[in-house]
């Protein structure tokens, strides 16, 4: 993972951890907009809390976009890469539709070749290098979403990010599998 990558997840759980989202982003989140015009909240605050989500999403599509473009995976692990990097995708359309159903303005996605050197994709030389990239990506996602879910008075909220951290640990145990890596050998060992 990449200096830039490191800091944004902690930036997520330092932020989430001083702010909850309100019932109106909860209810948004959730495809619920007649639930969300009744409800209270400081809609700013959930924005910006959105946006650094859907920065950690723009990271993720660009990274499997990059693995995928760079000619080293093989099938079938290209097709899961691609699988994965839609689910991504439906990740940043349901924050994009949130933040700006709330009124706020989703942070913009960056060049591919901001991503590649952010991420140091010239490192890349073969399909493990692609895969163990991914993995410290997929690992730091399920915990910066695990990492939020106490902070979060509202069950529906902490609903929608156990689902998204389950989406990230999927992942990660695919790729570590496909890496030949063992899987934790603790229990409770996301999210800490």
């Amino acid at each position: 993972m990449s200096a830039n990558a490191l800091p944004a997840r902690r930036n997520f759980l330092s932020i989430s951890g001083k702010a909850t989202l309100s019932a109106a982003a909860i209810a948004l989140l959730a495809g619920r907009p007649d639930l969300a015009a009744a409800a209270p909240g400081d809609m700013g605050k959930d924005v910006d809390i959105l946006n650094v989500a859907l920065g950690l999403e723009h990271e993720a599509i660009n990274a499997y976009q990059l693995g995928a473009g760079s000619g080293l995976l093989q099938k079938p692990v290209l097709d899961v890469a691609v699988l994965f990097q839609s689910h991504h995708k439906g990740h940043r359309d349901a924050l994009i539709a949130t933040i700006e159903k709330m009124g706020g303005k989703p942070v913009m996605e960056r060049s591919l070749d901001d991503y590649a050197k952010a991420l140091n994709a010239g490192t890349l030389k073969s399909q493990a290098d692609v895969l163990a990239l991914a993995a410290r990506l997929e690992l730091g996602a399920a915990n910066a979403y695990l990492g939020v879910i106490p902070s979060f008075k509202e069950a529906a909220l902490a609903q929608v990010a156990g689902r998204l951290a389950a989406d990230e640990t999927m992942h990660w145990t695919a790729l570590s599998s496909a890496l030949g890596r063992m899987l934790p050998a603790k229990p409770l060992s996301f999210g800490a």
